[in-house]
C-alpha cells in the first residue's frame, strides 16, 4: 500500500496541538486527541448591506460588477436617472435619453460599456429604443425589432441578448441578438414569459421565473447561442425577481413576488449551478423589481419595492472559508 510520503513527498506532521493557522491542504496528526486532521476550504455564501441609492425606486436595470456597477431607469421621476456604485456608495451620473422602466440590460457589460433596451415610458407606452453607456453618458443604439417591456437581458454592449417580454397578449417568445449596431433574430424561447430573472452572456443565458399569465412560474430556460432548453425549476415560483450571474450554469435569483402573498415580497435568494437551484442566505428585507448585476461570487441587488420604493443595496458574495477536518478511519 502506498504511504502518504510516497504520494505527497513528505511525512505527516506529529503535533501535540492543532496549528494556529494551518494552510489549505496541510495534514497533521494530533498526538493529544489521537486524530488525523487536515485543512480544507469551501465556498460560503453571505449577504451584506451596502450603501443606499440616492433615489428610492423600482423596475431598475443594472450591469457591471460590485466595485464598478450601474443601475438606471425606474418608476420614480426622473425615471431616466443613472447611478454608479463603487462597492461602498452610489454617485449620480447622466440620465438615460428615454425613460425605460422594465426594460432589459446587458448585465455582463462593464461599467464603461453598458446597454439597456426596451421598456416603457410612464405611464405605459412601450418602447423599442436601445441606449449605450460609455461610463459618462448615454447615446442611442440600434432599436429592437419591436416595442416591448418586461424583457430579459444578458451579454455585453457588443454581444447583447434580449428575450421574452410583453407587448400583448399573446406574449412574445422571441430572442434578439445585438452586435453593437443592430439586432438579429435568435432561437425561440420554449415558454413565453415576462418580468423574470435573467443572467449570463449572449451564448450562455438564463431565464428564471416570470409571469406568462396570472400565476408566476418557477421555470428555468437556458440559451446556448442557438436554441433554448429547460433547466431545473426555481425552488419558489416568482416574478419580478432580480437576476445576476456569469453564464447559464452560474446565476443568482434575488427576491421577487407571487400574487398569493403580494405585496409581501420575497426575501429568498437562490443560486443555480447548471443542474439545480440551492437556497442561500435570505435578503435582510423582502424585495422585488430591483436593479441587479454581478456574478455568483459577487453580486448586487439595489432598490426595488416592498411595496413602497426602496433605496436599499444588498451585496451577495461567495467566499472561500478555511476549516479543519478530522479523518475518520474505520
Amino acid at each position: 500500500m502506498a504511504e502518504y510520503k510516497g504520494i505527497k513527498g513528505f511525512k505527516v506532521q506529529y503535533l501535540s496541538a492543532d496549528p494556529s493557522d494551518p494552510i489549505v491542504g496541510q495534514v497533521w496528526y494530533n498526538g493529544t486527541t489521537k486524530a488525523l486532521k487536515f485543512t480544507d476550504q469551501a465556498l460560503v455564501a453571505s449577504i451584506a448591506t451596502g450603501g443606499n441609492l440616492n433615489t428610492a425606486r423600482y423596475w431598475l436595470r443594472g450591469f457591471g460588477t460590485l466595485n464598478a456597477g450601474v443601475v438606471a431607469s425606474g418608476n420614480t421621476p426622473p425615471s431616466q436617472q443613472t447611478e454608479e456604485y463603487n462597492g461602498t456608495s452610489w454617485t449620480n451620473s447622466n440620465n438615460l435619453i428615454n425613460a425605460q422602466m422594465r426594460g432589459g440590460s446587458a448585465q455582463a457589460s462593464p461599467q464603461t460599456a453598458g446597454l439597456i433596451f426596451g421598456g416603457r415610458t410612464p405611464p405605459g407606452t412601450l418602447v423599442s429604443a436601445a441606449e449605450e453607456y460609455d461610463g459618462t453618458s448615454w447615446t442611442a443604439g440600434g432599436a429592437l425589432p419591436a416595442t416591448i417591456d418586461g424583457n430579459g437581458g444578458a451579454g455585453t454592449q457588443t454581444a447583447g441578448l434580449s428575450y421574452g417580454g410583453r407587448n400583448g397578449p399573446p406574449f412574445p417568445n422571441a430572442t434578439n441578438e445585438y452586435n453593437g449596431t443592430s439586432w438579429t433574430a435568435g432561437g425561440t424561447m420554449g415558454t413565453a414569459t415576462y418580468n423574470f430573472g435573467s443572467a449570463g452572456t449572449q451564448t450562455a443565458a438564463l431565464s428564471f421565473g416570470g409571469e406568462p399569465g396570472p400565476t408566476p412560474i418557477a421555470t428555468t430556460q437556458s440559451y446556448d447561442g442557438t436554441s433554448w432548453s429547460l433547466g431545473a425549476d426555481l425552488i419558489n415560483a416568482r416574478y419580478a425577481n432580480g437576476g445576476a450571474g456569469q453564464s447559464n450554469t452560474a446565476a443568482i435569483s434575488f427576491g421577487g413576488a407571487h400574487p398569493t402573498n403580494d405585496p409581501t415580497t420575497s426575501i429568498a435568494v437562490e443560486e443555480y449551478d447548471g443542474t439545480s437551484w440551492t437556497a442561500k442566505p435570505n435578503l435582510p428585507a423582502a424585495q422585488k423589481s430591483a436593479g441587479t448585476f454581478g456574478t455568483t461570487f459577487s453580486a448586487v441587488s439595489a432598490g426595488g419595492s416592498n411595496p413602497s420604493p426602496m433605496n436599499t443595496t444588498f451585496e451577495f458574495s461567495n467566499d472561500y472559508v478555511k476549516g479543519t477536518k478530522t479523518v475518520t478511519v474505520s
